[in-house]
């Protein structure tokens, strides 16, 4: 799994595909949450974007602990902070990398970028976000 992979399903969480049973300590196996039978979603076909889409990130974000002293919103560090995702030079020269930079030099500018080329992908990948963020 990529840096993107981390912080977009740290974000937007993860598709109902990647649930699975999981076994809790005492050693009994709970099975995921059972989906809705097909004429559920009669009304509207659920793609794979749309699985994850209307997160709004920027609520999602201030609603976690921490982000009142962070500036998630202009700094990729921050956001990675916020969100548990180490946020060394060689994982943001990494994520840079997966969303097309193959020159990141860890600049302010090289920053500002990745931080909003992130953006970008959070909002194709179905999150709400606000266009300040990825302008």
């Amino acid at each position: 799994m990529g840096i993107f992979s981390s912080i977009k399903d740290a974000i937007l969480g993860k598709k109902k595909d990647d649930a699975r049973a999981t076994t809790t300590q005492t050693g009994t196996t709970r099975a995921p949450a059972p989906t809705p039978s097909p004429t559920a979603w009669a009304k509207a076909p659920v793609t794979e974007k749309q699985a994850v889409s209307g997160v709004d990130v920027e609520n999602r974000l201030d609603s976690m602990p921490g982000a009142d002293r962070l500036n998630w919103r202009t700094s990729i560090v921050d956001l990675m902070k916020l969100i548990g995702v180490d946020p060394s030079y060689e994982n943001r020269k990494e994520l840079a990398g997966e969303l097309g930079r193959s020159d990141y030099s860890g600049s302010a500018e090289d920053n500002i970028w990745l931080h909003k080329r992130t953006m970008q992908e959070l909002a194709a990948n179905g999150g709400t976000v606000p266009a300040e963020f990825r302008d």
